[in-house]
């Protein structure tokens, strides 16, 4: 227990002291999290819709593989990653390895079948006779979309905090395709494992409180968005 305190007591000094390295972790936690989010959506969003509501071969069968990749291992992603960008790999040319951009790649193999998955299921819901009735009324398959999106924006800004959660407090594949270096590429999650090997786990722990606080304001925001209109019953 007086270890637990001693984490939360070096937590306040860490934020109260505006510690210069904390805050440069922080930031690129955010960045590169908030990325890697925002490209999953970008390729969720749409592929979710495709399989919500198109008909074509081998459907079901690209659902089963999302729905699969929705529980994926971290460390799976972040060795198929690595292999891919080392200097022997087909993308070693890029020498992305050991950079944010090898960290947002893997990031966004993570959250993006979660993101999917989720919309598929939240379009999925919606009573069919909708997307009939839009089209009667002469809507196009793009305005139907949009449409659709509106009526499931509730679960699909849920999708939205499931593919940042998955992602802010990743640690396997970051730390393979990271590297972990200080001031490149050493995020909250790295930071935390470096420093319980080291023995230091009071700053172990204040650095997990002050991860759970950044992921709580940053989904406290989306849920405030996501509750101030509610729909009406």
């Amino acid at each position: 227990m007086e270890l637990i305190w001693e984490g939360i007591l070096e937590a306040v000094r860490l934020l109260l002291s505006g510690d210069s390295e904390l805050l440069q972790i922080t930031l690129l936690s955010l960045r590169i999290s908030g990325l890697a989010t925002g490209l999953s959506l970008f390729i969720g969003l749409p592929l979710g819709t495709l399989l919500a509501l198109g008909q074509f071969p081998g459907r079901k069968f690209l659902a089963s593989l999302v729905n699969t990749g929705m529980g994926m291992p971290p460390v799976v992603v972040g060795l198929v990653v690595s292999i891919m960008l080392w200097r022997s790999g087909p993308f070693g040319s890029l020498q992305w390895m050991y950079t944010t951009t090898a960290i947002i790649i893997a990031q966004v193999v993570i959250a993006a079948p979660v993101v999917t998955g989720l919309t598929m299921a939240s379009l999925q819901q919606l009573d069919p006779r909708l997307r009939h009735q839009l089209l009667g009324l002469g809507a196009s398959r793009w305005q139907m979309t949009l449409m659709l999106w509106r009526e499931a924006r509730l679960p699909l800004l849920a999708a939205l905090m499931a593919g940042f959660g998955s992602v802010i407090s990743e640690v396997g594949a970051s730390m393979m395709v990271g590297g972990n270096l200080r001031y490149r590429t050493r995020v909250l999650t790295t930071a935390i494992v470096l420093e319980n090997s080291k023995g230091n786990f009071a700053i172990a722990i204040a650095l997990s409180i002050i991860l759970l606080l950044l992921a709580y304001a940053v989904n406290l925001l989306l849920t405030w968005v996501q509750q101030r209109n509610p729909p009406r019953q």
